[in-house]
């Protein structure tokens, strides 16, 4: 059957159509995307304002049709950190349902963990052991370890690197003690999560999905994305440490003229790079590998594993 993910994202709403079936492997069929920075569209109170619940039914209503045209059979529509930490995240939840008919699944920072989990275990299998993955997005930084397809820990951290951006680093090119003030707080973040993880001992494997850890690995010189998704792409903690200063000293145009960092996130690279260097070195990896499926991909694989097989 042909189903549909619609993901409102604290940077983007993007619908993922795929061709699946229980047993196989879901096929990417069509993606629809536009990116709406729900983090950024937040009030003094931590509401969503008029005109970004404007904005995000006029997307959702885009995204409903784009999947209609497409031949959707069955649309999986969910919310991440920026609608679930709204303070009026039910109006903005009964209005998109009142006009557009959608009604989404706000999904709590565990389940992103467990279903972005899901995901990496599928695309790398029973060999990769005990996992370590790690996920950077607009709104939170998930965390999930384990050695069956339930991880044994999750946690998500309010370390989005859209939200960070637009809390600490109002200037571009960012100050420098405005950086420093971030850097700390990123790292007692995670630093107070490293001890509910390190009593499962260490991984044999960490991994890494998102849009912000598969720029940092491109800048540092992993394989462009017209290679395909078989290509194993790797982000090294030395390369990290040593493009961070750069990224600080650049304004986001500048960034943006970097190696498959896109315009529209480019202002929040530097903030998701001391995420990730953070967790890197907190967690003690020297490298880690890029996963290409993620929370989109677990949900859809969650469904199917709930269908029938005949």
């Amino acid at each position: 059957m042909r189903l549909g993910v619609l993901d409102v994202g604290s940077n983007t709403v993007h619908l993922l159509v795929v061709d699946a079936h229980p047993g196989a492997r879901p096929l990417p069929a069509h993606s629809h995307k536009a990116d709406l920075r729900l983090a950024q569209l937040l009030d003094e109170s931590g509401a969503i304002g008029p005109d970004g619940v404007d904005k995000l039914i006029s997307v959702v209503q885009e995204a409903l049709q784009a999947a209609e045209d497409k031949g959707v059979e069955d649309l999986l529509p969910f919310a991440t950190s920026a609608v679930r930490e709204a303070s009026n995240a039910d109006d903005v939840l009964a209005r998109v349902k009142a006009e557009t008919g959608v009604e989404l699944q706000v999904l709590t920072g565990a389940e992103e963990a467990r279903l972005t989990f899901l995901a990496v275990r599928r695309w790398f299998g029973w060999s990769a052991g005990k996992l370590l993955v790690l996920d950077i997005g607009g709104g939170s930084l998930e965390i999930a370890y384990g050695i069956d397809e339930e991880p044994d820990a999750a946690v998500s951290l309010p370390l989005g690197a859209g939200r960070l951006t637009a809390g600490w680093l109002p200037a571009d090119p960012p100050e420098p003690e405005d950086i420093r003030a971030l850097r700390r707080h990123v790292r007692a973040q995670i630093a107070r999560t490293v001890g509910e993880f390190s009593r499962f001992g260490r991984p044999d494997h960490v991994v890494a999905t998102s849009k912000t850890f598969k720029q940092l690995a491109r800048i540092a010189g992993a394989a462009r994305s017209a290679e395909g998704l078989y290509v194993q792409r790797d982000l090294k903690r030395e390369s990290l440490e040593a493009w961070v200063p750069q990224l600080a000293g650049m304004t986001a145009a500048q960034r943006a003229e970097l190696p498959g960092v896109s315009e529209g996130r480019a202002g929040q690279l530097l903030a998701g790079a001391l995420v990730a260097e953070g967790a890197m070195d907190l967690f003690g990896v020297e490298t880690l590998e890029i996963c290409p499926w993620a929370l989109r991909e677990g949900v859809i694989l969650r469904r199917l594993d709930h269908m029938p097989t005949a």
